[in-house]
């Protein structure tokens, strides 16, 4: 096993400089302590924007953000298996998803790096207005300057890798601030990326308390754009105080999947069960919701019933293992109290609902009323509830009843039908005969509402860790 027990400093000019404070780092299955941190303070803090500020003074030239982060996503291939160990203790995701998120954030950082020699801008024809017939425009892209990125706790190595690789990418220095409960794998990623011969400066991590960093994240001029991935009050809240900070939000939802009459029953409830427990239903885009048509409940529920009973809970790091702990004993006792009101108000659990320590096996919840809070907020747990439609309308107006917005997903072979969700329905992504739990991590991704604003995946990310300038050029007379 790759995790052994380290002290762990603040990550400033490409070293670990330790503080006096520390806190631990557990095991989340075994909750053993496998490391502790430093927990910053202020001065840290501004030994760090001091030092990033410095370093987005000197460009990196595109080429050479390209070599860097080329060579992090080559280390990082090499080390897949030391990485996904990492993830698997400290988060409690299996160690097949563990290090399959490991070689998804390789694959995030090289499409950045790819993006890196692809930044331009566009010729703007001012000469085709009357009195610019001799004035020629274009526009040229450059970083913002100084990025913050805050990171949560479910995807710990890929997340960072894209808030880093867009913002490296395009040339701006970052301050990043990995989840409370799950730092490792950030700050390992930090020390391959000197490894990788990314200079001092561009790349600092800061462990500690998430509300007194940000905090100094928002009130600091020297932060040009906070981007971050997270729940969605402490989003509002950083929204709030960011002033005129550029923002970018990647929040909750509570995301739903239509599973039609036409639908393949088999194939639908096997992607249901595979994508509402993947991390423990971890993942902002667990599915959550599933309204099935009444012609063919009854069968579904058979089908996701068995393919639900059939996925292993245990250990991350048993190979058979398929669903792991919850990430604290305080979300899996949440999580129950919700569970205990849906079927207070009439739910009925089909499977689940037992525990073990951290673990809560795979629960199926069936009719809870859409005003439990199973349905109405965002559950982050390893329960889905399934819910019955009778028409088109119908359907498409119970997903879109959500204050949220990321993905939906939609099981149907009638073009007409999806033709209409895909007009209809109120999300930044609709999956078509998948769940809403698909991404690939170079596609636009990101919702409306509740669910953020801004977009990820590499390229789209980019877009927003830039500036656009216009530059008019006339003829000396």
């Amino acid at each position: 096993m790759a995790v052994s027990y380290e002290t762990y400093g603040q990550w400033i000019d490409n070293q670990y400089q330790l503080s006096s404070d520390r806190m631990n780092v557990t095991n989340k299955f075994t909750d053993s302590v496998i490391a502790e941190v430093s927990v910053a303070t202020k001065e840290e803090y501004v030994k760090m924007e001091e030092s990033a500020v410095q370093a987005s003074r000197h460009l990196l030239s595109t080429y050479e953000r390209y070599e860097i982060l080329k060579k992090a996503a080559d280390l990082l291939k090499d080390r897949q298996q030391q990485f996904g160990e990492i993830i698997a203790a400290e988060v409690g995701k299996s160690i097949s998803e563990a290090t399959g998120e490991a070689g998804r954030a390789a694959l995030t950082l090289e499409v950045s790096a790819e993006e890196a020699k692809r930044i331009q801008g566009e010729v703007v024809p001012v000469e085709s207005a009357p009195g610019s017939e001799n004035r020629q425009a274009f526009t040229i892209k450059e970083p913002v300057g100084v990025i913050g990125a805050i990171t949560p706790f479910n995807v710990p190595l890929n997340l960072v890798c894209h808030k880093l690789g867009p913002a490296l990418a395009s040339g701006n220095a970052v301050i990043l601030k990995p989840a409370e409960v799950t730092p490792l794998s950030a700050l390992k990623l930090a020390e391959l990326l000197k490894e990788a011969g990314l200079p001092e400066g561009w790349l600092h991590v800061i462990t500690g308390k998430g509300k007194e960093i940000g905090t100094w994240m928002t009130e600091s001029e020297r932060i040009q754009m906070i981007t971050f991935t997270g729940s969605p009050s402490v989003g509002l809240w950083l929204k709030q105080r960011a002033g005129h900070k550029k923002v970018s939000l990647e929040l909750g939802n509570n995301s739903a999947v239509i599973v039609h009459k036409d639908a393949d029953i088999k194939k639908a409830a096997e992607q249901v069960a595979q994508k509402s427990f993947n991390n423990a239903g971890q993942v902002c885009i667990s599915v959550q919701r599933v309204f099935v048509h009444k012609e063919i409940k009854a069968s579904f529920l058979k089908e996701v019933k068995h393919y639900t009973e059939a996925l292993v809970t245990g250990d991350p790091f048993e190979k058979e293992t398929q669903v792991g702990p919850m990430i604290s004993k305080e979300a899996l006792k949440r999580v129950q109290q919700w569970i205990t009101e849906a079927v207070d108000l009439g739910a009925q659990v089909l499977t689940g609902n037992e525990t073990d320590g951290n673990l809560l096996k795979p629960t199926v919840l069936v009719d809870p009323p859409q005003h439990a809070k199973v349905c109405q907020e965002e559950v982050f747990g390893p329960v889905v509830s399934i819910l019955e439609y009778e028409t088109e309308e119908e359907a498409i107006d119970f997903v879109n009843q959500s204050k949220y917005g990321l993905q939906a997903g939609l099981f149907t072979n009638d073009l007409t039908f999806i033709m209409r969700a895909a007009k209809e329905i109120k999300v930044g992504g609709l999956i078509i005969n998948d769940t809403s739990g698909y991404r690939v991590d170079h596609m636009p991704y990101g919702g409306l509402k509740e669910s953020g604003e801004g977009k990820e995946g590499p390229k789209y990310a980019m877009q927003e860790m830039m500036n656009e300038r216009l530059i008019v050029l006339q003829p000396a007379e």
